[in-house]
């Protein structure tokens, strides 16, 4: 199913700052304005912006608590105390434990590793894994992507003499956990001047302020950057500040010699490098999920601290095959859940929430996901059951705030937590058709209308012209890609395709066409993903684009190409009208 989709053309942001930085740079408006819109506005900005450097990481100290948790740990350290290194079960916590527990192990023996299990013990800081810790005479728990709101969980490690250090990146709740140290750049009352790090991010920095007191080198620290660009990537995280110089850096340890466990995955998902930001969200990321949604997430921890690339093999094979029953399951739960809004007639609602005990928990985000992206775009929860109670979890449109919605019904959950755009929770069974009434309730009394609709911001409406070598190498250095540093998306109108465009893949449900726009230019690709009616919208005449600008090698010649996102007809202009302006 197709979405009709809004464009809206990004206006300047500041005139007069991209005239100043056009002629600083030496670069057209075109580059400028983009640079702008990202709120870079002068020489020095553009130039962070384009030669990241780990020199202009914060200092970790700045982080609320920091310091009593580095001192919490060198106390470990030197009493020989054991600890554990605890994680979520999704690639945020998988690789936040790998990082912590890679670094700790090159001076200290005396770890654990503990993932809960996504269906026994659910989201966060479980009963079991303190259990698991007291029974191993466990000192100190330090949790990874979780744990801000570990309240009763934090008292009841007290009881057993067990302390805990929290670092998580989720909004806190009205209490802090009265943990040892508590560090969390979303703390009202933390001042460290970048709050969008992922949970490894958190973790990184606490190992980044231990790294001079346990004697080990700089280089032993940025050598782990390969497992954060993963977490940043996956996480969809904003791609600014701290987490854009650490995903550059990190890339480059993936794409010249990552550590075993992903080099295998890369060679078992058949991806050839380079890899991209966009490469690890949708190769890395699925296939490190797919350990905790269909298996156990210490798998992926397993493989991820894995040093022998031969065992690392065999262990990414098995994690591959998770991945591919993953995919498997997640169909047949999408086609179910098209077929229960169609049966429910819940075509005309402003928000998708269905329950069907038998759904697997571990992919129903994903199914959430997607009912969005090719369905019904409207704020989305999906549940199931678990251990005697509905668990879910909700995705939102671009714009809308599914968290605030969610406290709007928070006396009707038992638990949640999340960010604006994902989240989760679990609530009793009765409760169920009380709280759908209700989220339905909150989300159509505050949800502006036009976010029902999926929009696709335009940064620029170009000719084809403009796709100059030059240009094409200064857009390259906008990458890595994320939220805030999006790929930018260009609008070229009224061209037309040679007559040679069809339909390409195993399903013939890619467009390929190959366009110019008037008689004197030459001919540029152009791939349409799951786009196969715009090559019967070209063949009826002249259609305007929206895409990515990108580069294809082929047989050792690069060229430009146009990686196509939406495609109107030029002769059905009502279809472009409160959207991109006429030139």
């Amino acid at each position: 199913m197709s979405i009709a989709k809004r464009w809206v053309l990004r206006e300047p942001k500041n005139p007069q700052a991209i005239e100043t930085l056009k002629n600083e740079l030496g670069v057209d408006d075109l580059i400028a304005k983009l640079l702008v819109d990202r709120g870079l506005e002068t020489f020095d900005q553009a130039k962070r912006f384009f030669r990241p450097s780990l020199d202009h990481l914060h200092d970790p100290f700045l982080m609320k608590d920091m310091d009593i948790a580095v001192n919490r740990v060198l106390k470990a350290l030197e009493s020989d105390e054991k600890i554990m290194i605890y994680g979520d079960y999704d690639v945020d916590g998988t690789t936040s434990v790998s990082l912590v527990y890679a670094f700790l192990s090159k001076v200290y023996k005396n770890l654990i590793t503990y993932i809960p299990d996504r269906y026994k013990e659910g989201y966060g800081v479980s009963t079991s894994g303190i259990d698991l810790a007291s029974a191993e005479g466990v000192g100190l728990i330090i949790a990874l992507d979780c744990g801000i709101k570990a309240i009763e969980k934090v008292e009841y490690a007290k009881s057993k003499g067990i302390d805990f250090i929290i670092c998580d990146h989720h909004r806190p709740g009205a209490e802090i956990p009265k943990a040892v140290a508590v560090l969390d750049p979303k703390r009202k009352d933390c001042d460290y001047p970048y709050k969008e790090l992922s949970g490894c991010g958190v973790g990184f920095k606490l190992m980044q302020a231990l790294r001079p007191k346990i004697g080990l080198e700089t280089q032993d620290l940025y050598k782990l950057l390969d497992l954060l660009a993963v977490s940043i990537g996956a996480d969809i995280v904003p791609i600014t500040g701290e987490n854009r110089i650490l995903a550059h850096f990190g890339l480059k340890i993936i794409n010249e010699k990552a550590r075993p466990g992903l080099e295998a995955l890369i060679e078992v998902s058949g991806r050839k490098k380079p890899m991209s930001i966009t490469d690890v969200v949708f190769t890395l990321g699925p296939r490190i999920n797919a350990a905790g949604r269909m298996d156990h997430g210490k798998k992926a921890v397993d493989l991820l601290c894995t040093l022998d690339p031969g065992e690392a093999l065999k262990k990414a094979k098995k994690i591959d095959a998770n991945n591919t029953r993953r995919r498997g399951v997640e169909k047949e739960i999408l086609e179910g859940a098209v077929e229960m809004i169609h049966d429910l007639q819940e075509e005309d609602r402003k928000t998708t929430v269905l329950f069907n005990p038998e759904w697997n928990k571990g992919v129903i985000g994903i199914v959430a996901s997607k009912l969005i992206d090719s369905y019904y775009y409207r704020p989305t929860i999906i549940f199931t059951e678990s251990n005697g109670v509905l668990a879910a979890s909700a995705r939102s449109v671009y714009g809308f705030d599914v968290y605030k919605a969610l406290e709007a019904c928070e006396d009707l959950l038992e638990q949640f937590g999340g960010h604006m755009y994902a989240a989760g929770m679990s609530l009793k069974k009765e409760n169920f058709p009380a709280f759908k009434a209700r989220f339905e309730e909150v989300v159509a009394s505050t949800i502006d209308p036009e976010l029902l609709i999926p929009e696709i911001q335009i940064d620029a409406e170009i000719e084809l012209n403009e796709i100059t070598p030059k240009n094409q190498r200064i857009l390259n250095q906008f990458a890595p890609f994320g939220p805030e540093n999006m790929q930018p998306i260009f609008a070229t109108r009224n061209v037309k395709d040679n007559g040679w465009g069809k339909g390409v893949g195993e399903e013939k449900n890619h467009a390929k066409l190959c366009i110019k726009k008037g008689d004197g230019q030459d001919f540029i690709d152009a791939i349409g993903f799951f786009m196969g009616e715009a090559v019967d919208l070209a063949k009826q005449g002249e259609i305007h684009i929206c895409y990515h600008l990108e580069e294809n090698t082929w047989n050792g010649v690069t060229k430009p190409q146009l990686r196509l996102l939406d495609v109107k007809s030029a002769l059905a202009e009502t279809s472009m009208k409160g959207s991109m302006p006429e030139k």
